[in-house]
């Protein structure tokens, strides 16, 4: 796995990567303290798997930084690890793109656990936040109409992709059955979500149906 971790203070950024190694030697870590800067390294890695980014950056904000990410590198996910804990911040980010919100304040374990969901094409965000919105929908993107949406806006082997994480297969199982690798599967998911405008595998799934592509 590679990671782009994106935060102007070097201490932070060495914590995190330090955190990340446990993960295994396979790891490898990019850092960056500007947007621009993180943008030249994603766009020099294409084998990168996550990015990792603060809100508040020099010379660009975070909610911009994840919009640049998108243009760039779409099936990469980002992950905002913030110092704020409030809720709207939390919406703004999920809006922009992100696939991830972690207050700096969390453990070590949530943000792995952040990870590890989001490198599965879920969307995470903490129960402080979940507990601060109850009653009010995050944010999500508006699908679009079953009209607008036709199987021609997907490959043939992204409709079969869509099929399996519509029918609840993780990632791996679907990289399997279909002889791909799991990187190649979530590139997939990145494209599909795109297409059919949803953030979870829920989203997808119902908007898939909606549009009778599966």
């Amino acid at each position: 796995m590679k990671f782009l971790i994106v935060d102007d203070h070097p201490v932070l950024r060495e914590g995190i990567a330090a955190l990340l190694r446990r993960a295994g030697p396979e790891v490898a870590m990019l850092e960056a303290g500007t947007v621009p800067e993180a943008l030249r390294l994603a766009e020099a890695n294409d084998d990168l798997d996550v990015v990792i980014l603060d809100m508040v950056l020099p010379g660009m904000d975070g909610l911009s930084a994840i919009g640049e990410f998108g243009r760039v590198r779409p099936e990469v996910p980002v992950i905002v690890l913030s110092s704020s804990e409030k809720a709207e911040d939390a919406r703004r980010a999920l809006a922009s793109g992100a696939l991830g919100y972690v207050p700096k304040s969390a453990s070590h374990n949530t943000l792995l656990a952040a990870i590890s969901l989001v490198m599965d094409g879920e969307v995470y965000v903490p129960p402080l936040i979940l507990a601060e919105v109850t009653g009010t929908a995050l944010p999500q993107k508006v699908p679009p109409s079953p009209a607008d949406v036709t199987a021609s806006a997907l490959t043939a082997r992204q409709v079969e992709v869509l099929r399996r994480l519509s029918s609840g297969q993780p990632n791996k199982i679907i990289a399997y059955e279909l002889d791909l690798s799991e990187k190649t599967v979530k590139a997939h998911v990145t494209a599909i979500f795109k297409v059919l405008g949803a953030i979870n595998r829920t989203q997808a799934a119902a908007a898939a149906r909606a549009a009778g592509l599966i």
